[in-house]
C-alpha cells in the first residue's frame, strides 16, 4: 500500500473564509482515496463489516479521528454498514479538511 500524504496533514480551522475546492482539485485528490466518491456537496464512502459490533467499533474509531481533527462527518449506521460523508458546512462544499479526514479513515482501515 502506498502511503497517502493527505493522511499526514492536520485539519485547519475553517470559518467560511475560504472558497470550496474546485472540482478538478477534488478529482485529483480522490484518486488517492479508493472508494470515495462525490456525494452532493461532499465526499462519501460506505464501509461494510462482518457484523454490527465491528460497524460500531469503526464508528468509535471514526469519532476519535473526528475529535482529534475537530472536523466531523455525517454518519449513517445500519446493521453492518457505515456511510461516512464529509463536507465543510461553513463553506458549502469541500475543503482540504474533508480530504484529510477521509485519508485518515482510509489509513485506519488499512492498519
Amino acid at each position: 500500500m502506498i502511503a497517502c500524504p493527505l493522511a499526514t496533514r492536520r485539519c485547519q480551522p475553517c470559518e467560511g473564509s475560504i472558497p470550496p475546492l474546485d472540482p478538478t482539485s477534488v478529482a485529483a485528490q480522490l484518486a488517492e482515496l479508493p472508494g470515495w466518491e462525490i456525494d452532493g456537496i461532499g465526499i462519501g464512502k460506505t464501509f461494510v463489516f462482518a457484523n454490527h459490533y465491528q460497524a460500531l467499533a469503526f464508528v468509535n474509531a471514526l469519532a476519535w479521528i473526528s475529535h482529534s481533527e475537530d472536523h466531523h462527518p455525517d454518519t449513517r449506521v445500519s446493521y453492518r454498514e457505515v456511510r461516512v460523508l464529509y463536507s465543510t458546512h461553513a463553506i458549502g462544499g469541500l475543503s482540504d479538511n474533508d480530504l484529510i479526514c477521509a485519508a485518515k479513515v482510509e489509513k485506519l482501515m488499512n492498519l
